[in-house]
């Protein structure tokens, strides 16, 4: 349905230069969507799909180490889609103060995505609500340090911003006055506790997402806190138990889709197109999340399997093994720490690995060398390589 335009545009002047900046009318939309035999279909199947998806937790050894990868996975994802160049292996040979050859500032960036991201689940877990101050708070890890940490993390902007474009007077699209921020984003708080909402969470989503890249209301970082405020959202509504969906992958392969169906909802009020799109987006999502993690389970079943033929030294390498089983990248002394078993011992149960074909080495050293789980970090890199 085309209603019309969903704001109004207010006449400023920046730098000597009149704009025409969108205020987004407050959630829900007038009139209410058309829920079409087609679109309810499409509700039921991303609904089914998220329950699969929920009940990933019965089908894994340990639900916490594969959230634990997936949030790097999607941060990586997420950053990419800002234009970083770092890959998941990147990331995680940054966090073990290992990144060579890596643009320092694009993987610092993946890196302060996954901390604010973890920040968000510990508040919610304090029993803290999802709210402008948890937002604002995710977003001051988010640019705590590195690349856009001058632009005033933690805050709401008290400047104008822009999409697209050298300046506001010829930009694609012009966010909110700074003045309308705070009432912009008030209104969008009281739809996130569902005040006048008649939707279910997961158009609930789509919709808040939709506001919130429409209120842009930060200098920097927008792109990223709107797709985790998705997460959190089906999180926050019991959903899933874990915050498990992230579209930034779908959002990266229909990039073009993406900004065209949000550009249509301001102009035409289509918000139809729009949700429809999204449901796609989360059926597929959360299927292929699901077969990721059926994926990884028989990966480490059939590598079990080949570490259980060694005979005496199987149950060395096991706990070995078991490692590379949390975290795909590592180096023998994390590993010794984690076990509990001795540098020797160490090395010998990873080279069985090696020679077992499960592991490599990474840097070619005698010294320091860094372990990855082959095809582990194979199956979590799939669409998640540098643009």
């Amino acid at each position: 349905m085309k209603r019309g335009m969903t704001g109004r545009h207010e006449t400023t002047t920046v730098v000597g230069e009149r704009i025409h900046a969108f205020l987004p009318h407050p959630l829900p939309p007038a009139p209410s969507l058309e829920m079409s035999e087609r679109r309810q279909q499409l509700l039921e199947r991303a609904t089914l799909a998220l329950g699969r998806l929920d009940s990933i937790t019965l089908l894994l050894p340990n639900p916490e180490l594969f959230l634990y990868v997936y949030v790097r996975r999607e941060a990586v994802l997420s950053s990419q889609i800002e234009g970083t160049q770092s890959s998941l292996a990147q990331l995680m040979l940054f966090e073990l103060d290992e990144a060579p050859g890596v643009p320092l500032d694009d993987v610092m960036e993946v890196s302060n995505y996954v901390a604010a991201l973890n920040h968000g689940l510990k508040r919610l877990k304090e029993g803290f609500p999802l709210s402008n101050r948890l937002i604002r708070e995710m977003h001051a890890v988010l640019l705590s340090r590195g690349r856009g940490s001058e632009r005033s993390p933690g805050e709401f902007r008290r400047s104008q911003n822009w999409i697209g474009g050298t300046r506001p007077s010829n930009a694609h699209f012009v966010p909110p006055p700074p003045h309308s921020v705070e009432e912009c984003m008030s209104a969008l708080e009281r739809f996130l506790h569902n005040e006048g909402n008649p939707y279910p969470s997961i158009i609930k989503a789509a919709l808040a997402h939709y506001q919130f890249e429409t209120i842009h209301p930060f200098l920097d970082g927008n792109g990223r806190i709107g797709r985790l405020l998705i997460a959190f959202i089906l999180h926050c509504d019991a959903v899933l138990a874990q915050p498990l969906l992230y579209l930034s992958l779908y959002f990266k392969q229909h990039r073009a889709e993406y900004y065209r169906l949000l550009d249509q909802v301001r102009a035409e009020g289509d918000w139809e197109a729009w949700v429809d799109f999204f449901l796609e987006g989360v059926e597929h999502t959360a299927s292929n999340a699901v077969e990721t993690a059926r994926r990884l389970v028989s990966l480490f079943e059939e590598d079990l399997q080949k570490i259980q033929l060694l005979g005496r030294t199987a149950s060395m390498v096991l706990r070995v093994f078991r490692v590379l089983r949390e975290r795909p990248v590592v180096t023998l002394n994390d590993v010794c720490e984690r076990t509990g078993l001795s540098f020797p011992s160490t090395a010998k149960g990873m080279q069985a690995l090696e020679t077992l074909g499960i592991v490599h080495e990474l840097t070619g050293n005698r010294r320091n060398r860094i372990f990855a789980y082959r095809q582990h970090l194979a199956i979590l890199s799939e669409g998640a390589e540098p643009l």
